[in-house]
C-alpha cells in the first residue's frame, strides 16, 4: 500500500483521487486459488498399518499402491528389534552423525550394508530423499559435467539443481543417444583440451526408473562409461533388495562386478521397510560424504530404533534369498495379468516391481487425463484395491511424465488376489472410459 501512495505522490493526484483509486484497486493474489476438486483439498483418510491391506476411508483394500515390496511392513521380527532398540535408546539421537548423533546401531548398519553390497564402506542418511539429492552435490562442482537419463526421479533432480554443474540429458534408456552426446563431448574437448583436462565428467542413472518401471541397462552404460572415462553414480531406491538372485541390486542382476560402478545409493524407506538412506563405494570415496554430504552434515541422524529395524531386515533377506524368486514370480504375474486390460497400455520391465498402467487413448488435455484416472482410482478403491496416481510438481519436473497409475508388486500377493485386482480395473474401465 506504501508504494502505492508514493507513485500517487509522484504524479501529485488530488486526495479525493486518491481515496478512489485505492478503493477501486485490487490486489493480485499471492497464491492461485486451488479446485475445490484437488487432491490435496479432498486427502484420503488411513487407519492403521499400510501393510499388505490397507484401510482407506473405511474401505479395506488391497495395497496395490505402496512399494513395500518384501512384505517387511508388518514383519514381527522387524518389530520387536525395533521396540528394543526403543526402550534402550529412546526416540531419536538429536542431533547430526558428526556431533554427538552417532550412535554404535549406526556404525553396526554401515558395516552390515557395505558387506552387504559388497563395498568397501557406507556411509546412512536419516532422509531417503536427500541421500542422492546430496551425493552429487558432494561430488559434482561447477565446472564439471553430468550425463543424465531424462526420466530420473526427482531427488536426483534436486542433486543436479544443487550441483551447479552443467547436465547433459539424453533419451530414456537410449545408449545411441548417450553416445552420441559423449562424441559431441569428445569434439569440444578436442578444440579447449586445456578446459577439458580440467573437466570431471558423470554419468548418473537409476537401477529401475520410478517414473517408468524400466530397467537401465547396465552393461552398455558400463561399457560407454569405460570409453569415454566417466564416474558413474546408480540409484538403487527400487532395484536393491528387488533385482539380482539374492536382492543386490543392478549389478547382481546383470553379473557385473561392483567395482565397475562408482557409488552406489539406495533408500531404505522401500524394501527395506525403514526410514533413511545409503550410499557405498570404496572408502575414499564413501569418507568424503562425511564432510560434504549435507544431508549427512547438517540433518539429525536415523533414529536408533529404525537403524537396527533395517538392521534386522537385511538380516532377513540374506536368511531368505527365496524371497527374491517369490517377488520376481509375482512381477511376471502381475505384468501377464495387466497388459491386456482394454483401455490401458501397461509399461515397465518384467522384472520391475513398479509398472505404470496410460490410458490407451490420451486425451487433450493432462487435466482430463488425471481425472480419469482418478475417477479409476475411486472405483477400485470402493471395490477393495488401493492404487495411486503419481504426483509431481508440474513446473519444476525435467521431463513431466505422463499421468497414470502405478502399480507396486509385492511378494505377499497370491494368483487370486492379482487375479482380482485384473477384474476390478478390467470393470472400471468399462464404467469409466
Amino acid at each position: 500500500m506504501s508504494s502505492l501512495w508514493i507513485l500517487l505522490e509522484m504524479y501529485q493526484v488530488m486526495n479525493d483521487e486518491k481515496e478512489e483509486i485505492i478503493s477501486e484497486w485490487i490486489p493480485e493474489p499471492l497464491v492461485e486459488s486451488i479446485p475445490e476438486t484437488h487432491r490435496v483439498l479432498n486427502p484420503r483418510l488411513i487407519n492403521g498399518k499400510v501393510g499388505k491391506y490397507v484401510v482407506i476411508d473405511d474401505h479395506k483394500c488391497l495395497n496395490m499402491a505402496s512399494h513395500n515390496f518384501l512384505g517387511l511392513v508388518e514383519n514381527k521380527e522387524m518389530e520387536e528389534t525395533a521396540i528394543k532398540c526403543l526402550e534402550k535408546y529412546g526416540v531419536g539421537s538429536c542431533g547430526p552423525r558428526g556431533f554427538y548423533g552417532t550412535v554404535d546401531v549406526h556404525l553396526e548398519l554401515e558395516e552390515k550394508i557395505a558387506k552387504f553390497v559388497n563395498m568397501e564402506e557406507a556411509v546412512v542418511y536419516s532422509y531417503g530423499f536427500s541421500t542422492i539429492a546430496s551425493a552429487i552435490p558432494a561430488y559434482a562442482k561447477r565446472a564439471d559435467l553430468i550425463f543424465v537419463d531424462e526420466c530420473v526421479n526427482f531427488a536426483i533432480q534436486k542433486g543436479l539443481d544443487a550441483s551447479r554443474s552443467t547436465i547433459r540429458f539424453y533419451k530414456h534408456n537410449s545408449m545411441e543417444d548417450l553416445e552420441r552426446l559423449l562424441e559431441e563431448q569428445v569434439k569440444q574437448d578436442v578444440l579447449k583440451p586445456k578446459k577439458a583436462k580440467a573437466t570431471r565428467r558423470f554419468l548418473v542413472v537409476e537401477g529401475i526408473y520410478m517414473n517408468t518401471g524400466s530397467i537401465a541397462p547396465l552393461p552398455k552404460l558400463i561399457e560407454l562409461r569405460k570409453k569415454y572415462k566417466l564416474r558413474i553414480f546408480i540409484d538403487e531406491s527400487l532395484s536393491f533388495g528387488t533385482l539380482g538372485s539374492t536382492g543386490r541390486g543392478i549389478t547382481e542382476y546383470f553379473n557385473i562386478p561392483v567395482e565397475e560402478v562408482d557409488l552406489l545409493s539406495s533408500s531404505l524407506e522401500w524394501s527395506v521397510a525403514s526410514i533413511g538412506g545409503f550410499c557405498a563405494g570404496t572408502s575414499f570415496i564413501v569418507e568424503h560424504q562425511r564432510l560434504s554430504g549435507l544431508g549427512y552434515c547438517f540433518s539429525a541422524s536415523l533414529p536408533p530404533l529404525l537403524a537396527s529395524a533395517a538392521i534386522k531386515a537385511l538380516d532377513i533377506m540374506q536368511e531368505n534369498p527365496s524371497m527374491f524368486a517369490e517377488l520376481k514370480q509375482n512381477c511376471h504375474l502381475v505384468q501377464e495379468s495387466l497388459e491386456s486390460i482394454n483401455g490401458l497400455t501397461l509399461s515397465g520391465h518384467e522384472d520391475s516391481p513398479v509398472k505404470h498402467l496410460y490410458l490407451s487413448v490420451p486425451c487433450e488435455t493432462r487435466e482430463e487425463e488425471e481425472g480419469k484416472l482418478l475417477a479409476i482410482v475411486d472405483y477400485c478403491l470402493t471395490h477393495g484395491i488401493a492404487l495411486t496416481v503419481p504426483s509431481y510438481l508440474e513446473d519444476k519436473e525435467v521431463n513431466l511424465p505422463r499421468p497414470s497409475l502405478r502399480i507396486a508388486v509385492n511378494i505377499l500377493l497370491t494368483k487370486e488376489e492379482i487375479s482380482k485386482v485384473k477384474n476390478v480395473l478390467s470393470k472400471a474401465c468399462e464404467d469409466m472410459l
